[in-house]
């Protein structure tokens, strides 16, 4: 009797890796990917890892399948980025097992710095490319991309989105299948990539594109479903869905789930006869410009008419909203409701959040220009804080600090110093290298590393600083204050972000100095499962509760500066939710009228 189980898209392509017969995962977390790798490190039968940045995943789970186990690496689309520079050299190796890579895009940016399509690796880099529109294909083509790897030597990339991530349909469970691992052959011609050897490898991806044109076109994921209309709908991913609920039967349909290379032959049998085609796809006009490429522009409505003009949006979520909204004019009505009582509520720090201090000091600074980060801390660029000037992307807060010391230092008479801010889990995915550059390169900015312990933004993933690995085994504790000392730093200094007089006097110590500083700030995070070292260092933390003498409050709301949502103002006085309120007193010592115990 089959066995079926509600899942998300991670959850199933987790499982696909599992039913695969994987033996080797690497990850670094980031939304929407973050729960693939959670999953699969609940296998024992797998040896999952988080590593240090997404290039250092992808390179190890190479690695891995060169040492004859099928491997699997997974990040978010900003994170393909960072692992780009062995992507597109093991695209002319490929494995000696199957290897498959996993990019979860984002359309919307709902937790990213931007929206860029992923499916452009594919084709620059020259392998083959997956799409799934729901959990079952999440878990199906996990496993045949798996056999893909295998039968044409290469990597293979799958594409989500963050609605097939994290939207939940059946999933059929099957048994793992193991795999033996394949003896490893000495071949440098063929993995050792000098000028000599990869010129002949490039060769043989062309090679293998030609093979893969001609599968597509006869590919089980690319299929016509033909209602005898003379309108279709061409789709991939999630789009796919979207189409379904505002088109029905009454279109043809081309699913495209193997999305690169394009089915050219399928595509051109699907759209003879068809007075009009609809290209409905996020982001990019990637599946568009191969079909006007194909010679049918005149009936092609994407995210351009065939005059030229916008049609679908250039950016955002293609919902089945939007989607009907563009090609019928019609709108969906919302229920109605008194917009007068919708609070806007912005992101915040949490209750008792350990950055907050910090920035509350680092805003009032106004000789500092901050160069910020990608971490939850990025917040601190907002009201009341303001203590943010410009982020970029992963590590990019130290290099870009050093950089733009650089340039003040030119101005005569400059008293401005750039403080570069970023967490530990950054640190240690790119801000290691980008330290050593202030160091080797003479610079004079001031680094800020706020070790909260964990990996706070994605949802306490361990991280080198833990003490344990992903899938929960105790392991090296690497101390961050001895690697800023051994990249060069000789001022250091490591404070708790609660009190805030120490990072004052902190602040103005970096600043009297002319050389590169490094400040770590080291306390846990108020949502985190304290691990027995933190229980160690910090025995009474978040015991305790702050509270309101409204007798001696003067309704001034200092405390407010905070940012803390558990301080609100209630008939002129401030008060305290004690159910938010974890006692890390930076209200207490904020408040002028000594009114919060």
């Amino acid at each position: 009797m089959s066995k079926q189980q509600l899942m998300t898209g991670n959850e199933a392509v987790a499982r696909g890796v599992y039913e695969a017969g994987v033996r080797f995962a690497a990850a670094y977390p980031g939304t929407p990917s973050t729960e693939i790798l959670e999953n699969i490190a609940t296998h024992k039968e797998i040896s999952a890892q988080w590593s240090p940045n997404e290039k250092v995943a992808l390179e190890a789970a190479y690695g891995a399948s060169l040492g004859g186990a099928r491997s699997f690496a997974s990040m978010k689309h900003v994170g393909l980025n960072v692992a780009a520079d062995p992507f597109f050299t093991i695209a002319y190796t490929g494995g000696n097992a199957g290897l498959v890579v996993v990019t979860a895009d984002e359309p919307g940016q709902h937790s990213s710095q931007n929206e860029q399509d992923n499916r452009n690796y594919a084709r620059h880099a020259k392998v083959p490319m997956l799409e799934p529109s729901d959990s079952a294909e999440c878990k199906a083509m996990t496993k045949f991309a798996f056999e893909m790897s295998e039968k044409y030597e290469t990597p293979v990339l799958i594409r989500l989105t963050t609605r097939v991530c994290h939207s939940k349909s059946l999933v059929e469970l099957e048994p793992r299948q193991e795999r033996e691992i394949v003896p490893y052959v000495k071949n440098a011609s063929k993995y050792v990539c000098v000028p000599a050897n990869a010129r002949i490898r490039r060769a043989e991806v062309e090679k293998r594109l030609d093979l893969l044109k001609k599968y597509s076109s006869n590919c089980e994921w690319n299929y016509i479903e033909d209602n005898g209309k003379d309108v279709g709908v061409i789709a991939s991913g999630m789009a796919f869905n979207y189409a379904k609920e505002v088109f029905g039967n009454d279109v043809n349909y081309l699913k495209i789930g193997f999305s690169f290379p394009l089915p050219s032959e399928l595509t051109e049998k699907f759209l003879e006869g068809l007075k009009k085609v609809y290209v409905i796809e996020e982001n990019d006009e990637f599946i568009e410009d191969a079909v006007k490429a194909l010679g049918f522009k005149d009936i092609c409505y994407g995210k351009f008419t065939p005059d030229g003009k916008r049609f679908f949006p250039a950016f955002g979520e293609l919902t089945s909203d939007v989607v009907r909204k563009v090609v019928t004019g019609k709108e969906a009505t919302p229920p109605a409701y008194d917009r007068s009582k919708v609070i806007g509520r912005p992101p915040a720090l949490c209750a008792g959040c350990p950055h907050r201090g910090f920035f509350y000091e680092l805003g009032k600074r106004k000789d500092f220009v901050v160069s910020g980060d990608i971490g939850c801390y990025t917040l601190g660029f907002a009201s009341p804080y303001n203590a943010m000037d410009f982020n970029c992307c992963m590590g990019a807060s130290i290099s870009g600090a050093n950089g733009m010391q650089k340039v003040l230092n030119m101005v005569e008479g400059n008293k401005r110093r750039v403080v570069g801010v970023l967490g530990d889990s950054t640190f240690f995915h790119s801000g290691m290298t980008s330290l050593l550059d202030v160091v080797y390169n003479k610079g004079n900015c001031i680094t800020v590393i706020l070790d909260n312990r964990i990996t706070g933004m994605t949802g306490h993933q361990q991280n080198p600083g833990t003490g344990f690995t992903a899938q929960g085994e105790p392991t090296e504790m690497v101390d961050i204050e001895g690697i800023v000392k051994a990249l060069g730093i000789k001022n250091i200094r490591v404070i708790d972000p609660n009190d805030l007089k120490l990072v004052r006097e902190t602040f103005d110590w970096a600043a009297s100095l002319d050389e590169p500083s490094v400040i770590i700030t080291r306390y846990p995070c108020v949502l985190k499962k304290m691990s027995v070292y933190d229980k160690n260092e910090w025995p009474d933390v978040y015991s305790t509760k702050c509270e309101v003498n409204a007798d001696k409050c003067i309704g001034c709301k200092a405390c407010l500066k905070s940012g803390c949502p558990a301080i609100s103002i209630k008939d002129k006085k401030a008060v305290i939710d004690k159910t938010m309120c974890v006692g890390c007193t930076v209200c207490k010592q904020i408040c002028p009228k000594s009114a919060i115990n």
